[in-house]
């Protein structure tokens, strides 16, 4: 009985080391990654000029309204948690309560560089333009797919993720009115960066039903004559 009490005892404590450097490794994990990079930028649209580097686009019809993407230059996130790869601020000084404003189909390239990795990948967004007034606005941007990239070379540009991964929370960013939002006319761009080596939550739900089960079973064995 006591040879195997001490096994149990020590399979409890083995296996209540694995769950501990499993959460630990779940906490400590961080990525550095920016959406300031070249190739973040407005392209192949029919309508208003694009300036800014890229980043601006000028409406087509009516009172002149901008579309400007506003970059994540640079953030640190543990995983797996959702995250902000920038912000759409459209603009509009002279819209009235009427729809005055006409946006042409666009498409918008959103570079994510996973500093951490030295990796880079895009996700590429279609829009079929839309009415802006200063209440309102139809303007939508459908993120195509894939919607995810990463780990190591799942739709990579350059370099390798590694074990991380980016991808879209939806596929679909709907572009607030001028005055809307905060501050006005914001429209973040939501995502979710999580990694392969962190382990899924049904796994630590496992382990831990593993060890409750050990440590009965030991009690069990101490208490029996």
């Amino acid at each position: 009985m006591m040879i195997i009490e001490r096994f149990i005892q020590r399979a409890s404590i083995a296996g209540a080391a694995v769950f501990i450097l499993a959460a630990s490794a779940s906490a400590d994990q961080i990525v550095s990654y920016t959406t300031n990079s070249a190739g973040t930028e407005f392209v192949a649209t029919s309508g208003g000029p694009i300036t800014n580097g890229g980043l601006t686009l000028d409406s087509a019809l009516g009172d002149g309204a901008t579309l400007t993407f506003v970059p994540n230059t640079t953030s640190a996130s543990g995983v797996p948690s959702n995250i902000d790869l920038g912000d759409f601020l459209l603009v509009c000084p002279t819209c009235s309560g009427a729809q005055t404003t006409q946006f042409d189909a666009f498409t918008f390239d959103l570079v994510v560089d996973d500093t951490t990795d030295n990796a880079t990948g895009e996700f590429v967004g279609i829009s079929t333009g839309g009415i802006v007034s200063s209440n309102s606005s139809t303007i939508a941007v459908d993120w195509q797919s894939p919607l995810t990239m990463g780990p190591g070379t799942t739709n990579v540009l350059t370099g390798n993720f590694g074990p991380t991964i980016f991808d879209k929370v939806t596929n679909i960013t709907s572009i607030v009115a001028p005055n809307s939002g905060t501050p006005p006319g914001d429209t973040t761009v939501q995502g979710q960066v999580s990694s392969s080596a962190v382990p899924e939550p049904a796994s630590s739900v496992l382990i831990a039903a593993g060890l409750l089960f050990l440590g009965s079973l030991r009690r069990t064995k101490v208490l029996r004559p």
